[in-house]
């Protein structure tokens, strides 16, 4: 039972913790983006793009390549 709790607190703090991921980097990367029609998947990608020690012109391409 004891397991059964807490595998439901892990499953529901994973769950809140991904619907309040800021999306407003990936915009200032491709301003004309639908974010709202993204995975979680494809949202954690393009946010590992923009903090990565890429040039910004590299980011701005790959992030923009990845939300059409």
């Amino acid at each position: 039972m004891k397991t059964l709790i807490a595998t439901t607190a892990l499953v529901l703090t994973a769950f809140s913790a991904s619907a309040m991921i800021d999306t407003s980097a990936i915009e200032q990367y491709a301003p004309n983006a639908d974010v709202a029609t993204l995975t979680d998947a494809e949202v954690n990608t393009i946010l590992s793009v923009i903090h990565s020690s890429d040039s910004e012109g590299e980011k701005r391409a790959l992030v923009q390549a990845l939300v059409k």
